[in-house]
């Protein structure tokens, strides 16, 4: 991932309203579910900087549909290139829905795939251990 994306993702927060949620239902082991809060959604992105270094991201591609709610927005995000960990070639997508009022971010829904990340930072045994752990 290059430095300039590593900004962007900093300064994603900033894109919330100050109560704003950024939700993942489909979170993975570790995860948190839900991020309540501008600050918490700064913190969460701030810690994720090694994170990151896990896979050099080459490119983006986004697509967007308006619904019948002016509020909401959905959207198809694919990120590719190359997994650190497994030095493989990577693409993955997450579906969002987003709500938006006065140009903030009200609540976003990140539904990724838990399984394909898992595979991207070579987690997969976690992943499963954690399915079989009631």
């Amino acid at each position: 991932m290059n430095s300039r994306s590593a900004r962007t993702w900093l300064a994603a927060p900033d894109l919330f309203t100050a109560d704003g949620v950024l939700a993942y239902p489909f979170a993975p082991p570790g995860h948190p579910a839900e991020l309540r809060g501008r600050e918490a959604i700064r913190a969460f992105f701030a810690q994720m900087g090694r994170s990151r270094e896990l896979f050099a991201m080459e490119g983006v591609e986004a697509q967007a549909w308006q619904t019948d709610d002016p509020e909401v927005v959905v959207t198809e995000i694919t990120h590719h290139g190359r997994s650190s960990i497994t030095g493989a070639p990577y693409r993955f997508t997450a579906l969002g829905v987003i709500r938006v009022r006065g140009g903030e971010i009200v609540r976003y829904d990140d539904y990724m795939d838990p399984i394909a990340l898992a595979r991207l930072l070579g987690r997969t045994r976690e992943l499963a251990t954690a399915l079989r752990t009631p």
